[in-house]
């Protein structure tokens, strides 16, 4: 399986409109024409057939999720949609009606935590369990059915974030570690994805769908030194990361919310 993660679908000029704002967030935000594009290549890449084990996700809950649908359905695929659900009907997320349309047209919803903490490795055990348990009654309410996927924010895994995750109730998680291999541990299936970014190309990306070994090796070796990094740099991570990136005033994330 080929998981592939991706943030939003926005009109160049116009990150701002969907989604988390600022610089940051624009870094994984891709137009619709690089979409389509990257769409393409990877059913070309692997034939229509084929496609069907190249799994999409979307992290988030931007509205432009409702462009990413339209974009995968002209191909006869489906998206995997993670919702942060403290900001749904908010300015430039889904709606309520959004995520039941999404849902009624086969699309997959799951969560993304409550308020979208980037260090979620680093919250305590009930901030954890709040993340996991309100975000998946506030989607299992909205949809009628029982959510049991969801996604970490900010790539920040921790065996905890995975064990309050399987106490919340889910049976899946979706990482941001570049690997094809699911693993079952701490109560959870373990699924990799492979990161998307405005500067990804339809090639790059039909390559990473295909399981290509070259480009997925130089995913891992960007992913753990970033992860290193994170390591080290401790809560000054966050500190430098809005330092380098000019990271907006008005987004408040989950690090935050219980300090």
């Amino acid at each position: 399986m080929s998981a592939l993660m991706y943030h939003d679908i926005v009109p160049a000029g116009a990150e701002d409109t969907s989604g988390f704002v600022g610089r940051d967030a624009a870094l994984y935000k891709v137009t619709p024409q690089q979409f389509d594009a990257h769409l393409d290549a990877i059913v070309h890449s692997a034939g229509q057939s084929a496609a069907g084990d190249f799994v999409a996700t979307f992290d988030d809950g931007g509205v432009g999720a409702m462009t990413a649908a339209e974009g995968l359905e002209r191909r006869g695929l489906v998206g995997n949609f993670f919702i942060t659900v403290n900001y749904i009907s908010t300015r430039g997320f889904v709606t309520r009606r959004d995520l039941t349309d999404l849902r009624s047209r086969g699309h997959r919803i799951g969560s993304h935590s409550c308020s979208h903490p980037l260090r979620m490795g680093h919250c305590g055990w009930a901030q954890l369990i709040h993340e996991w348990t309100h975000s998946r009654a506030v989607l299992s309410d909205i949809l009628s059915e029982d959510i049991q996927i969801g996604s970490i924010p900010g790539g920040d895994f921790a065996p905890a974030v995975a064990r309050a995750a399987a106490e919340a109730g889910y049976s899946a998680l979706f990482t941001s570690e570049p690997t094809p291999l699911p693993r079952e541990a701490y109560g959870v299936t373990l699924i990799g994805r492979f990161a998307i970014r405005r500067s990804t190309t339809a090639a790059r990306a039909a390559a990473l769908a295909a399981g290509r070994l070259f480009p997925r090796a130089q995913e891992a070796l960007l992913w753990n030194a970033k992860k290193l990094m994170k390591q080290l740099g401790g809560e000054r991570y966050l500190t430098l990361r809005r330092a380098v990136l000019g990271q907006a005033d008005e987004v408040r994330w989950g690090d935050d919310a219980w300090s």
